[in-house]
């Protein structure tokens, strides 16, 4: 491609899509992959919960700031909340790929609520990417009318996963080997 042919729209949507498709399955191939003579990352777990917990903040903050109309604070807070996200799956996949998976301990209802917190937040974590990169395409090419019909869903979507990878930490914290 040369410096001056752009991406149309079309192709842009495509990109997104393919996207879309290739982390999940590119997440769920490296979950097989055990690096050998690697020292496990066990320090990780609590900073990409912390991460977790920072991108619910700046996606909290660019709400308030897109209701405020203050669009370029907010176009800044979603910028970072997807750099968060990004840096927290580096992470949750490298620290997978040194580190055996931690098995729950807890016993009865926790044990129960601990599961159902985990299976959506991952099941919705494989939604909101498609969510997150289409909103985030359509603001870009400045299509605000469709931005807005898609962040309907993607925001209450990508904060809940947010959310829950904090939740999800603090129960699997006490079994931590």
């Amino acid at each position: 491609m040369s410096k001056t042919t752009k991406l149309n729209p079309k192709q842009l949507k495509l990109w997104a899509n393919i996207v879309s498709i290739a982390i999940p399955i590119v997440v769920a191939i490296l979950f097989t992959v055990r690096l050998p003579n690697v020292e496990p990352l066990s320090f990780l777990p609590p900073i990409y919960a912390a991460i977790n917990g920072i991108t619910a903040l700046k996606l909290i903050a660019a709400l308030i700031s897109i209701k405020s109309k203050k669009i370029l604070l907010h176009e800044i807070l979603m910028k970072t909340a997807i750099c968060c996200s990004v840096v927290f799956l580096l992470m949750y996949v490298a620290y997978h790929m040194t580190s055996d998976p931690t098995p729950y301990g807890g016993e009865g209802a926790s044990r129960l609520i601990y599961y159902v917190i985990l299976i959506s937040h991952i099941l919705l974590s494989i939604i909101v990417i498609p969510l997150v990169l289409h909103s985030y395409l359509r603001a870009y090419l400045g299509d605000y009318k469709a931005h807005k019909k898609i962040v309907k869903y993607a925001y209450p979507v990508w904060l809940y996963v947010a959310i829950t990878g904090v939740i999800v930490y603090c129960m699997i914290y006490p079994y931590y080997t």
